[in-house]
Protein backbone atom coordinates (compact mmCIF):
# COMPACT_ATOMS: atom_id res chain seq x y z
CA UNK A 1 0.00 0.00 0.00
CA UNK A 2 1.41 3.41 -0.95
CA UNK A 3 2.19 6.02 1.70
CA UNK A 4 -0.24 8.95 1.64
CA UNK A 5 1.13 12.33 0.71
CA UNK A 6 0.30 15.40 2.80
CA UNK A 7 -3.44 16.04 2.33
CA UNK A 8 -4.58 19.23 0.66
CA UNK A 9 -7.62 21.16 1.87
CA UNK A 10 -7.21 24.71 0.63
CA UNK A 11 -4.25 25.50 -1.58
CA UNK A 12 -1.73 28.08 -0.33
CA UNK A 13 -1.41 31.53 -1.88
CA UNK A 14 0.21 31.10 -5.29
CA UNK A 15 2.42 33.95 -6.55
CA UNK A 16 1.30 35.01 -10.03
CA UNK A 17 -2.20 33.62 -9.54
CA UNK A 18 -5.39 35.11 -8.09
CA UNK A 19 -7.92 32.92 -6.32
CA UNK A 20 -11.33 33.12 -8.01
CA UNK A 21 -13.52 30.43 -6.53
CA UNK A 22 -13.57 27.30 -4.38
CA UNK A 23 -16.06 24.54 -5.04
CA UNK A 24 -16.68 21.31 -3.19
CA UNK A 25 -13.33 19.90 -4.34
CA UNK A 26 -11.61 22.31 -6.74
CA UNK A 27 -10.03 25.73 -6.35
CA UNK A 28 -9.93 27.99 -9.41
CA UNK A 29 -7.30 30.67 -10.01
CA UNK A 30 -6.79 33.25 -12.72
CA UNK A 31 -3.31 33.59 -14.19
CA UNK A 32 -1.89 37.07 -13.74
CA UNK A 33 -1.20 38.63 -17.14
CA UNK A 34 -3.02 35.85 -19.02
CA UNK A 35 -6.78 36.49 -18.95
CA UNK A 36 -7.39 33.54 -21.27
CA UNK A 37 -5.99 31.00 -18.77
CA UNK A 38 -7.06 29.50 -15.46
CA UNK A 39 -5.40 27.15 -12.97
CA UNK A 40 -7.63 24.32 -11.76
CA UNK A 41 -6.44 22.74 -8.50
CA UNK A 42 -8.02 19.57 -7.07
CA UNK A 43 -7.93 19.38 -3.27
CA UNK A 44 -8.37 16.31 -1.09
CA UNK A 45 -11.76 17.53 0.11
CA UNK A 46 -14.68 15.16 -0.15
CA UNK A 47 -18.38 15.96 -0.23
CA UNK A 48 -21.49 13.92 0.45
CA UNK A 49 -25.17 14.80 0.57
CA UNK A 50 -24.30 18.33 -0.60
CA UNK A 51 -21.97 18.94 2.35
CA UNK A 52 -18.21 19.38 2.29
CA UNK A 53 -16.93 17.04 4.99
CA UNK A 54 -14.41 18.12 7.62
CA UNK A 55 -12.14 15.15 6.84
CA UNK A 56 -9.73 14.94 3.90
CA UNK A 57 -8.99 11.86 1.77
CA UNK A 58 -5.20 11.89 1.19
CA UNK A 59 -4.16 11.91 -2.50
CA UNK A 60 -7.74 12.17 -3.75
CA UNK A 61 -7.00 15.40 -5.63
CA UNK A 62 -3.96 13.84 -7.29
CA UNK A 63 -6.06 10.86 -8.41
CA UNK A 64 -8.73 13.15 -9.86
CA UNK A 65 -6.21 15.24 -11.78
CA UNK A 66 -4.02 12.42 -13.06
CA UNK A 67 -6.98 10.27 -14.08
CA UNK A 68 -8.58 13.24 -15.88
CA UNK A 69 -5.34 13.83 -17.79
CA UNK A 70 -5.24 10.16 -18.79
CA UNK A 71 -8.81 10.28 -20.04
CA UNK A 72 -8.27 13.55 -21.95
CA UNK A 73 -5.54 11.70 -23.88
CA UNK A 74 -7.76 8.67 -24.54
CA UNK A 75 -10.56 10.89 -25.87
CA UNK A 76 -8.49 13.39 -27.89
CA UNK A 77 -9.81 12.10 -31.21
CA UNK A 78 -13.42 12.25 -29.97
CA UNK A 79 -13.47 15.79 -28.57
CA UNK A 80 -10.97 18.50 -27.69
CA UNK A 81 -10.27 19.58 -24.12
CA UNK A 82 -9.25 22.65 -22.16
CA UNK A 83 -5.89 21.50 -20.73
CA UNK A 84 -2.78 23.43 -21.75
CA UNK A 85 -0.26 21.84 -19.38
CA UNK A 86 0.06 19.88 -16.15
CA UNK A 87 3.69 20.94 -15.67
CA UNK A 88 4.71 24.11 -17.54
CA UNK A 89 3.33 27.14 -15.75
CA UNK A 90 1.95 25.05 -12.86
CA UNK A 91 3.28 26.13 -9.43
CA UNK A 92 5.46 23.58 -7.66
CA UNK A 93 3.19 23.62 -4.57
CA UNK A 94 0.27 22.14 -6.47
CA UNK A 95 2.00 20.16 -9.21
CA UNK A 96 0.38 16.75 -9.65
CA UNK A 97 -3.04 17.99 -8.57
CA UNK A 98 -3.37 21.02 -10.88
CA UNK A 99 -3.95 21.76 -14.56
CA UNK A 100 -3.29 24.96 -16.48
CA UNK A 101 -6.31 25.36 -18.74
CA UNK A 102 -7.91 27.62 -21.30
CA UNK A 103 -10.66 29.80 -19.90
CA UNK A 104 -13.99 28.75 -21.42
CA UNK A 105 -17.55 29.96 -21.71
CA UNK A 106 -19.25 27.03 -20.00
CA UNK A 107 -22.46 25.36 -21.14
CA UNK A 108 -25.07 25.97 -18.40
CA UNK A 109 -25.92 22.29 -17.88
CA UNK A 110 -24.35 19.12 -16.52
CA UNK A 111 -24.15 16.59 -19.35
CA UNK A 112 -24.90 13.15 -17.94
CA UNK A 113 -24.66 9.85 -19.78
CA UNK A 114 -26.12 6.65 -18.33
CA UNK A 115 -25.47 3.12 -19.51
CA UNK A 116 -26.84 1.46 -16.39
CA UNK A 117 -29.74 2.23 -14.08
CA UNK A 118 -28.53 3.66 -10.77
CA UNK A 119 -28.78 6.64 -8.42
CA UNK A 120 -31.26 9.33 -9.39
CA UNK A 121 -31.92 7.48 -12.65
CA UNK A 122 -33.12 4.43 -10.73
CA UNK A 123 -35.25 6.67 -8.51
CA UNK A 124 -36.84 8.33 -11.57
CA UNK A 125 -37.50 4.97 -13.17
CA UNK A 126 -39.22 3.66 -10.06
CA UNK A 127 -41.54 6.69 -10.00
CA UNK A 128 -42.21 7.19 -13.70
CA UNK A 129 -40.82 4.26 -15.71
CA UNK A 130 -38.62 6.85 -17.40
CA UNK A 131 -35.44 8.88 -16.86
CA UNK A 132 -35.43 12.57 -17.81
CA UNK A 133 -38.57 12.02 -19.86
CA UNK A 134 -37.11 9.02 -21.76
CA UNK A 135 -39.39 5.99 -21.44
CA UNK A 136 -37.69 2.70 -20.55
CA UNK A 137 -38.82 -0.94 -20.74
CA UNK A 138 -40.67 -2.41 -17.77
CA UNK A 139 -38.93 -4.88 -15.48
CA UNK A 140 -35.55 -3.20 -15.11
CA UNK A 141 -33.78 -3.47 -11.76
CA UNK A 142 -31.34 -1.35 -9.80
CA UNK A 143 -28.06 -1.80 -11.68
CA UNK A 144 -29.59 -3.07 -14.94
CA UNK A 145 -27.76 -2.31 -18.17
CA UNK A 146 -29.90 -0.03 -20.33
CA UNK A 147 -30.86 -1.01 -23.89
CA UNK A 148 -28.71 1.93 -25.08
CA UNK A 149 -26.87 4.79 -23.36
CA UNK A 150 -29.04 7.77 -22.43
CA UNK A 151 -28.32 11.49 -22.38
CA UNK A 152 -29.90 12.68 -19.13
CA UNK A 153 -28.81 16.27 -18.46
CA UNK A 154 -29.09 18.11 -15.15
CA UNK A 155 -29.03 21.62 -13.83
CA UNK A 156 -25.82 23.07 -12.42
CA UNK A 157 -26.56 23.50 -8.74
CA UNK A 158 -25.02 26.18 -6.56
CA UNK A 159 -22.63 25.05 -3.81
CA UNK A 160 -24.65 23.26 -1.13
CA UNK A 161 -27.58 22.59 -3.45
CA UNK A 162 -28.47 19.52 -5.49
CA UNK A 163 -28.44 19.02 -9.27
CA UNK A 164 -31.89 18.40 -10.77
CA UNK A 165 -32.51 16.15 -13.76
CA UNK A 166 -33.97 17.93 -16.80
CA UNK A 167 -35.05 16.96 -20.31
CA UNK A 168 -33.25 17.75 -23.53
CA UNK A 169 -36.10 20.15 -24.35
CA UNK A 170 -35.07 22.24 -21.35
CA UNK A 171 -31.47 22.17 -22.59
CA UNK A 172 -32.69 23.40 -25.98
CA UNK A 173 -34.48 26.26 -24.27
CA UNK A 174 -31.20 27.22 -22.58
CA UNK A 175 -28.72 26.89 -25.45
CA UNK A 176 -30.79 26.36 -28.61
CA UNK A 177 -31.80 23.16 -30.39
CA UNK A 178 -28.60 22.80 -32.43
CA UNK A 179 -26.35 23.30 -29.40
CA UNK A 180 -28.44 20.86 -27.34
CA UNK A 181 -28.06 18.23 -30.08
CA UNK A 182 -24.31 18.85 -30.13
CA UNK A 183 -24.04 18.40 -26.37
CA UNK A 184 -26.06 15.18 -26.56
CA UNK A 185 -23.93 13.76 -29.38
CA UNK A 186 -20.63 14.62 -27.68
CA UNK A 187 -21.76 13.26 -24.31
CA UNK A 188 -22.82 9.93 -25.81
CA UNK A 189 -19.66 9.70 -27.95
CA UNK A 190 -17.46 10.24 -24.88
CA UNK A 191 -19.46 7.72 -22.86
CA UNK A 192 -19.37 5.08 -25.61
CA UNK A 193 -15.58 5.32 -25.96
CA UNK A 194 -14.96 5.43 -22.21
CA UNK A 195 -17.40 2.61 -21.42
CA UNK A 196 -15.60 0.32 -23.87
CA UNK A 197 -12.13 1.19 -22.57
CA UNK A 198 -13.20 0.74 -18.96
CA UNK A 199 -14.96 -2.58 -19.66
CA UNK A 200 -11.79 -3.91 -21.31
CA UNK A 201 -10.07 -3.24 -17.98
CA UNK A 202 -12.69 -4.97 -15.84
CA UNK A 203 -14.55 -1.82 -14.85
CA UNK A 204 -18.16 -0.95 -15.69
CA UNK A 205 -18.89 2.73 -16.30
CA UNK A 206 -22.45 2.99 -15.05
CA UNK A 207 -22.84 6.72 -15.64
CA UNK A 208 -20.79 9.89 -15.82
CA UNK A 209 -21.20 13.65 -15.61
CA UNK A 210 -19.37 15.84 -18.13
CA UNK A 211 -18.94 19.57 -18.59
CA UNK A 212 -18.38 21.36 -21.89
CA UNK A 213 -17.47 24.89 -22.87
CA UNK A 214 -16.39 26.96 -25.84
CA UNK A 215 -13.21 29.00 -26.26
CA UNK A 216 -14.13 32.69 -26.26
CA UNK A 217 -13.53 34.21 -29.67
CA UNK A 218 -12.84 30.87 -31.39
CA UNK A 219 -14.13 30.90 -34.95
CA UNK A 220 -15.45 27.31 -34.93
CA UNK A 221 -17.37 27.69 -31.64
CA UNK A 222 -17.03 23.99 -30.93
CA UNK A 223 -17.57 22.56 -27.48
CA UNK A 224 -14.54 21.10 -25.69
CA UNK A 225 -14.35 18.99 -22.54
CA UNK A 226 -13.71 20.91 -19.34
CA UNK A 227 -13.25 20.46 -15.59
CA UNK A 228 -12.60 16.84 -14.61
CA UNK A 229 -13.51 13.87 -16.75
CA UNK A 230 -14.39 10.27 -15.87
CA UNK A 231 -13.13 10.26 -12.30
CA UNK A 232 -14.63 8.48 -9.27
CA UNK A 233 -16.09 11.85 -8.25
CA UNK A 234 -17.92 12.41 -11.54
CA UNK A 235 -18.69 8.79 -12.51
CA UNK A 236 -19.99 5.51 -11.15
CA UNK A 237 -17.34 2.84 -11.68
CA UNK A 238 -18.26 -0.73 -10.74
CA UNK A 239 -15.98 -3.81 -10.65
CA UNK A 240 -17.25 -5.92 -13.55
CA UNK A 241 -16.72 -9.19 -11.72
CA UNK A 242 -19.11 -8.15 -8.92
CA UNK A 243 -21.95 -6.79 -11.09
CA UNK A 244 -25.29 -8.25 -9.98
CA UNK A 245 -28.40 -6.29 -11.05
CA UNK A 246 -31.10 -6.08 -8.42
CA UNK A 247 -29.32 -4.14 -5.71
CA UNK A 248 -26.76 -1.39 -5.18
CA UNK A 249 -23.39 -2.31 -6.69
CA UNK A 250 -19.95 -2.11 -5.05
CA UNK A 251 -18.15 0.87 -6.53
CA UNK A 252 -14.84 2.72 -6.81
CA UNK A 253 -16.01 5.98 -5.33
CA UNK A 254 -17.17 7.62 -2.11
CA UNK A 255 -20.05 5.24 -1.43
CA UNK A 256 -18.23 4.05 1.70
CA UNK A 257 -18.45 7.62 3.00
CA UNK A 258 -22.16 7.89 2.22
CA UNK A 259 -22.83 4.52 3.85
CA UNK A 260 -20.99 5.48 7.04
CA UNK A 261 -22.75 8.84 7.28
CA UNK A 262 -26.16 7.17 7.08
CA UNK A 263 -25.23 4.42 9.55
CA UNK A 264 -26.12 4.49 13.23
CA UNK A 265 -22.42 4.69 14.06
CA UNK A 266 -22.10 8.22 12.65
CA UNK A 267 -24.97 9.57 14.74
CA UNK A 268 -25.83 11.95 11.88
CA UNK A 269 -28.90 12.32 9.69
CA UNK A 270 -29.57 14.57 6.72
CA UNK A 271 -32.70 15.83 8.44
CA UNK A 272 -30.75 17.07 11.47
CA UNK A 273 -29.64 20.24 9.71
CA UNK A 274 -26.21 19.80 11.31
CA UNK A 275 -22.98 19.46 9.31
CA UNK A 276 -21.67 15.88 9.00
CA UNK A 277 -19.14 14.62 11.55
CA UNK A 278 -15.49 13.79 10.91
CA UNK A 279 -14.84 10.43 9.26
CA UNK A 280 -13.09 7.64 11.17
CA UNK A 281 -9.59 6.68 10.02
CA UNK A 282 -10.78 3.30 8.70
CA UNK A 283 -13.31 4.93 6.34
CA UNK A 284 -10.68 7.44 5.17
CA UNK A 285 -8.15 4.73 4.34
CA UNK A 286 -10.65 2.43 2.63
CA UNK A 287 -12.01 5.33 0.56
CA UNK A 288 -8.49 6.39 -0.43
CA UNK A 289 -7.76 2.83 -1.54
CA UNK A 290 -10.95 2.77 -3.68
CA UNK A 291 -9.76 5.87 -5.55
CA UNK A 292 -6.27 4.43 -6.02
CA UNK A 293 -7.71 1.11 -7.23
CA UNK A 294 -9.87 2.89 -9.81
CA UNK A 295 -6.74 4.62 -11.11
CA UNK A 296 -4.77 1.34 -11.20
CA UNK A 297 -7.46 -0.61 -13.00
CA UNK A 298 -8.18 2.03 -15.61
CA UNK A 299 -4.65 3.20 -16.42
CA UNK A 300 -2.79 -0.05 -15.76
CA UNK A 301 -0.25 1.62 -13.44
CA UNK A 302 0.13 2.83 -9.88
CA UNK A 303 -0.28 6.48 -9.05
CA UNK A 304 3.07 8.25 -8.66
CA UNK A 305 2.99 10.18 -5.39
Amino acid sequence: MSTPSTPSSVTPPLPGFTHLYSGKVRDLYSVDGHPDRVLVVASDRISAYDHILPTLIPDKGIVLTQLSLWWFDQLADVVGHHVLSATDGVPRQVRGRAMLCRRLDMAPVECVARGYLAGSGWADYQRHGAVCGIDLPAGLADGSRLPEPLFTPATKAQLGEHDENITIDVVADLVGAARAAELRALTLAVYTRAERLARERGVLLADTKLEFGTVPGATDGRYVLADEVLTPDSSRFWPAEAWRPGSAQPSFDKQLVRDWLTSAESGWTQASGEPPPALPASVVERTRERYLEAFRRLTGRDLSL
